[in-house]
């Protein structure tokens, strides 16, 4: 079954069938949106964002207003989410074209809509449990391609936390915790250290600059950092932080 005739098959339709990601079903009162596995981590699905409002050629992409349309009916007159993932091709990453469905989930998924920050996301409502850890690790500063190095991969790194720490100190750089002085003794030197650069955006093999490319953060900062794909900056987080009930 291809796309177009999965979705009326749900009595969902859309202006274009080409551009479109986000279907709507009048009589059900429902809106689905098509949501990329790229940007699908644990119950999370990134459908909307600010930053997609313009391409690389700085275009409105032909699907945004239809779509900010539909989270609108969504967020003002109770009209019901679903979900169905979307396999991203790679064949055109680097082109200013529409990214290419390589293939699609055949199931609809009920969700709830979470604005945060500059995006909407589709949720279960249940934490997910996808937490970032911290390992040491004998890694020297080179990092590979993003294909085969993970979120961990890159922060375990001993050397760069080690040079990173030298610079920040222990501090969390988002919340200003301090385990120190909060637990005494036993919470001495520990941070957990991050990762700036989203791993979507490294491409080939580069060296880490501590101090440019890592920061200090606390696990709690660093879970919700983490909680969405692609990752929250930490002045995003910040800005939630500041104002945590219109996020």
């Amino acid at each position: 079954m291809n796309r177009k005739k999965f979705i009326e098959s749900h009595g969902a339709t859309c202006s274009n069938w080409t551009w479109s990601w986000s279907f709507i079903n009048e009589k059900e009162k429902t809106i689905i949106f098509g949501a990329w596995d790229l940007y699908t981590k644990g119950n999370l699905s990134l459908i909307l964002s600010d930053s997609w409002l313009k391409n690389k050629k700085g275009k409105k992409p032909a699907g945004y207003g239809q779509s900010k349309e539909h989270i609108r009916l969504v967020e003002e007159e109770g009209y019901k989410l679903k979900i169905f993932v979307m396999k991203h091709s790679p064949v055109n990453d680097e082109s200013d074209e529409p990214p290419t469905i390589e293939s699609f989930e055949e199931v609809l998924k009920d969700r709830i809509l979470k604005r945060i920050d500059n995006g909407w996301y589709a949720s279960d409502d249940e934490i997910s449990n996808l937490i970032p850890e911290e390992v040491s690790s004998p890694e020297l500063y080179t990092e590979g391609t993003s294909n085969t190095i993970t979120v961990n991969t890159y922060e375990r790194n001993s050397e760069a936390r080690v040079k990173c720490i030298e610079y920040y100190g222990y501090i969390c750089v988002v919340c200003g915790f301090d385990f120190k002085r909060t637990y005494g003794s036993v919470g001495e030197k520990y941070i957990h250290v991050h990762h700036i650069i989203p791993l979507s955006k490294v491409r080939k093999e580069y060296k880490v600059d501590p101090v440019k490319d890592l920061v200090p953060i606390c696990p709690n900062c660093h879970a919700v950092i983490h909680r969405t794909t692609p990752a929250l900056t930490v002045e995003q987080l910040k800005n939630i932080l500041k104002d945590p009930v219109t996020t």
